[in-house]
């Protein structure tokens, strides 16, 4: 049976997130170990954007209150119900982590310590610090984690089962050197939104969120447009404007000017507004600071492609044009049980 105090553990740790936010960041005295831990992470959350320049710390706040409000006891105990964590035989898991965006394998490490297992964490050079943060706050919370939780520098080794995310490139890698364990290895995915020129403003403004979270950076970011024969991208350009100061961020001032010049000298036709280009290209993988667009004759046949392509795919935003999409403005707010690549992490780990 699933041990309370694991549990338990996180949802102290949800807690003590729920405190940091962007607009106010507020002690409360009712959250543990706040006299070891509140301090330093306040000042660790505006140190990261000095770690990764992409850390900015709107993004780091985002990124913690996305979790905070995750991590409930509600929102726990509706995701581990469709489960039997009996069943579970403890073992060491090694997770190899992308550091795209804050926390970005976090969904990992909890769900590994939850079912049960040990964990063996390697963390990418961009994001080595808010992990292990929070692994110090769980093992205050409840020390016998203290034996559960290693992080390792060099090569992964003496684990049963592994989790890499990478790049297209190297999951090559990974599927050879991992090629005698049980493994989830995850690839380069995007997200899309499908549109028909009836969304409302407010719809428009909330898929701008969905661009420009995390300067677009996260495999939840929607990076192309499918939209009908003669759309109009006037109402988006007008919608999207909200996220001008984006281009105040030197990091992406510069992809701007670098992925505009190069779409220029090569003579595409792009439609630009300043701070985002975008471009006809039948392409899922868009750089930062522009998003692809693709048109579509009917919806029946552009869901029977984005089926055939689920693979390149993390998920679909539109307002219910085809089946499995989500809400405008949700793409980085997943579930509990939302799973990357759709996978099934937890029922990975109990069958391994």
């Amino acid at each position: 049976m699933l041990e309370n105090n694991k549990k338990n553990g996180f949802i102290e740790l949800g807690k003590f997130l729920s405190q940091f936010s962007e607009n106010e960041t507020i002690q409360n005295p009712s959250v543990l170990h706040n006299n070891l831990f509140f301090e330093e992470f306040k000042n660790l959350i505006q140190l990261s954007q000095s770690h990764n320049g992409w850390y900015t710390p709107e993004n780091v706040y985002f990124s913690i209150q996305s979790w905070a409000n995750a991590l409930s006891e509600e929102n726990l105990n509706q995701w581990l119900s469709a489960y039997n964590l009996e069943i579970n035989k403890p073992k060491s898991v090694g997770l190899i982590l992308a550091g795209n965006i804050p926390l970005v394998g976090f969904h990992d490490f909890l769900s590994v310590l939850i079912s049960g297992n040990s964990v063996l964490i390697k963390t990418s050079s961009n994001d080595q610090h808010l992990l292990p943060f929070l692994a110090k706050y769980l093992i205050a919370i409840d020390p016998e984690l203290s034996n559960k939780i290693n992080f390792v520098e060099g090569k992964l080794e003496n684990f049963d089962a592994v989790i890499a995310t990478g790049s297209n490139n190297t999951t090559r890698y990974f599927d050879y050197y991992f090629k005698d364990k049980p493994s989830i290895i995850r690839k380069n995915r995007n997200s899309v939104a499908v549109l028909n020129g009836e969304e409302t403003k407010e719809q428009l403004i909330a898929l701008g969120e969905d661009i420009f979270r995390y300067f677009g950076l996260g495999c939840r970011n929607v990076s192309k447009l499918f939209v009908p024969k003669g759309y109009s991208f006037n109402a988006f350009f007008e919608a999207i404007f909200e996220y001008q100061d984006i281009i105040h961020y030197e990091k992406y001032a510069n992809n701007y000017d670098y992925n505009k010049a190069v779409f220029l000298m090569s003579n595409f036709k792009l439609l630009d507004n300043g701070f985002l280009t975008i471009k006809e290209d039948s392409s899922y993988a868009s750089p930062i600071s522009s998003v692809f667009y693709e048109f579509y004759e009917n919806l029946e046949d552009l869901e029977t492609r984005l089926a055939s392509e689920h693979e390149q795919i993390q998920c679909i935003v539109s307002n219910n044009l085809v089946k499995n999409s989500i809400n405008f403005g949700q793409t980085q707010s997943p579930n509990l049980w939302d799973y990357a690549d759709n996978v099934d992490t937890i029922s990975f780990l109990l069958t391994t």
